[in-house]
């Protein structure tokens, strides 16, 4: 085989990866236009991509109907202590795993092409980012990583070190056969990681999180156990800068599980007149403390692979002008006139709709026409709101930080921590209502820490130890204040209480008051909660969104005591002391 490329160790892994799944060609990623423009052709000619009338060099494409989103019983960390793979994560010896996969790889890439795709997890010259090289035989998979990552020559050009990810849809092309449309194997899926040795090994799924691995598996899952050995913090969370009417700015960090609104905080139109935000990132940010003692934030991500029902020019129209062109639509429904849509989309649903299905649209079905966790992927460089600072090599100084989730009851709007450590306490509380993001039961409520659950690639009770250590990395008034936010509280007739979108600005307002020491709160059981919030043009049952039911809190505390039993003598006694201090409180 010819040297792919300059670096020693990247040539000899392709080699040995080309030896096991005996690809037909090799295919080194550069990155251009022009390959992604040859690349999407070939997908059109075989009917797996459909190009957009109304989106110029966009298309639209739709899975296997049981390929549709992350599949978490099928996600393992093969740590070499099952102990350090902690209670909340799949574990298998390394080494049983080991020979597992080298069966399933044996010959998987027969008749395929393998694509070798160097990539940067963040800007390209930032002492905060990390590298990785993903081999695939999805061109799907190499598209999407060319609008999610810095991809391509440039990046093998700065790349020393990497992580290799090897991926396989799994299904191998004998002489003469005919490709399936969407080929994945979806009884044999494995999205397994080795944190000590920095791999990932994807087999069988083709979609989103399970195929993209610069996504949850390096930036999350590989870049916790990373954070955790250097210092620093791989989180699911965006980043968004906001700006008062003063031209003063600062940014928030918010976690949030999938599919509970992270895009459109990130990307928020604020209805409060003379405040800005901007989006540095909408899903990951890597952040560690910088040389003046802040805590500092990048987006890793280049791109969004964002959710799509429910994004609308009502919700996110920022979103909705970001996917105009140079987008992929995934299991959304296609319109007749070469456009896409889904619930939640403004207006009806069109007459003559092809469903995520790839058949037509019956509304009699009671069906949706796009799949609840169908996806819009496209480069974070097109959104009318991009921060410029997201390009900062140095990141950006983290202000606030938030968690939330989707929360019928009990959690107020918003409350702040009384300190670090009871920030951190909120964070490891953190639970929500599960929606279609992964594969399984959705609208039941399911402990979440840190929105963290199916991304921490180690012991959580480590992992909220090494929380409480990065607070004390620097001093109390230079870390960022914590806060518990919950969009989602109903009333006793079942609607939610507050409007949420824009108007979540509102509550933005006072966080950063709070943090310029401006804002007045009352001190509650739970936290500190706004005396007053600039509430001008709507009407809202304030007493009923801050209502602490302290009946509801004691049986809140009860159920995380019993969670928290889980991690044994890895969690920390600062935490057990935290909860037994807001239980005394109540």
């Amino acid at each position: 085989m010819n040297k792919l490329t300059s670096n020693p160790k990247l040539n000899r892994w392709i080699e040995e990866m080309a030896a096991l799944t005996r690809p037909k060609n090799i295919y080194l990623c550069d990155g251009s236009e022009e390959e992604y423009k040859r690349l999407a052709h070939e997908l059109v000619q075989a009917g797996v991509f459909v190009p957009l009338q109304k989106k110029p060099n966009s298309f639209w494409c739709h899975s296997h109907p049981d390929d549709v989103a992350r599949v978490e019983e099928n996600t393992f960390i093969c740590s070499k202590d099952k102990e350090d793979a902690g209670p909340t994560n799949n574990w298998k010896d390394p080494a049983e795993m080991r020979q597992i996969l080298q069966t399933l790889f044996s010959g998987c890439m027969e008749g395929r092409t393998m694509y070798v795709i160097p990539y940067c997890m963040g800007p390209l010259t930032s002492p905060l980012s990390r590298f990785g090289v993903e081999i695939t035989d999805s061109p799907y998979v190499v598209l999407n990583m060319k609008l999610m990552t810095r991809m391509g020559k440039e990046a093998l050009a700065h790349m020393k070190e990497f992580v290799p990810g090897i991926h396989s849809v799994g299904v191998p092309l004998k002489p003469h056969e005919k490709d399936l449309k969407w080929p994945c194997n979806p009884h044999n899926r494995w999205i397994v990681h080795f944190p000590e040795d920095r791999e990932i090994w994807s087999f069988g799924s083709g979609y989103g999180g399970n195929a993209l691995l610069g996504k949850k598996c390096l930036a999350l899952r590989i870049g916790s156990a990373m954070g955790r050995d250097e210092g620093w913090l791989a989180e699911h969370m965006l980043i968004l800068g906001l700006t008062n009417p003063e031209g003063e700015k600062k940014y928030i960090a918010a976690a949030f599980p999938s599919a509970c609104g992270k895009t459109n905080l990130a990307m928020l139109k604020p209805t409060l007149p003379g405040w800005k935000i901007e989006c540095v990132g909408d899903d990951i940010a890597w952040m560690r403390i910088g040389s003046d003692g802040r805590l500092y934030a990048i987006n890793p991500e280049a791109g969004y692979f964002g959710v799509a029902p429910g994004t609308s020019m009502k919700t996110n129209p920022n979103a909705m002008l970001t996917f105009t062109k140079n987008a992929i639509f995934t299991n959304v429904a296609l319109t007749e006139d070469g456009d896409v849509w889904w619930e939640g989309m403004d207006g009806s649903a069109p007459a003559g709709l092809t469903s995520w299905l790839g058949e037509p649209y019956d509304p009699a079905s009671g069906k949706p026409a796009a799949h609840p966790n169908s996806r819009f992927t496209v480069s974070a460089k097109q959104c009318p709101i991009y921060d410029k600072e997201a390009e900062n090599p140095e990141g950006v100084p983290i202000s606030a930080i938030l968690f939330g989730g989707r929360r019928a009851s009990t959690l107020p709007l918003i409350a702040e921590s009384f300190s670090w450590a009871h920030g951190v306490l909120l964070g490891a509380s953190l639970s929500s209502e599960t929606t279609a993001a992964a594969k399984g039961e959705v609208g039941k409520l399911r402990h979440d820490p840190f929105a963290m659950l199916p991304f921490c690639g180690y012991n959580m009770g480590d992992y909220f130890a090494h929380w409480l250590e990065m607070g004390r990395k620097t001093t109390a008034d230079k870390l960022p204040h914590i806060y518990s936010v919950n969009w989602f509280r109903k009333g006793s007739d079942g609607k939610f209480l507050w409007p949420g979108f824009g108007d979540n600005s509102r509550v933005l307002k006072w966080i950063f008051e709070r943090t310029s020491h401006k804002a007045k709160a009352t001190k509650t059981a739970i936290g500190y909660v706004p005396d007053s919030l600039d509430l001008q043009g709507i009407h809202v049952d304030v007493k009923s969104l801050f209502h602490i039911d302290r009946e509801e809190w004691l049986q809140e505390v009860d159920g995380l005591e019993e969670y928290f039993q889980r991690f044994g003598e890895h969690f920390p006694m600062e935490l057990k002391l935290e909860l037994a201090q807001l239980k005394k409180r109540l």
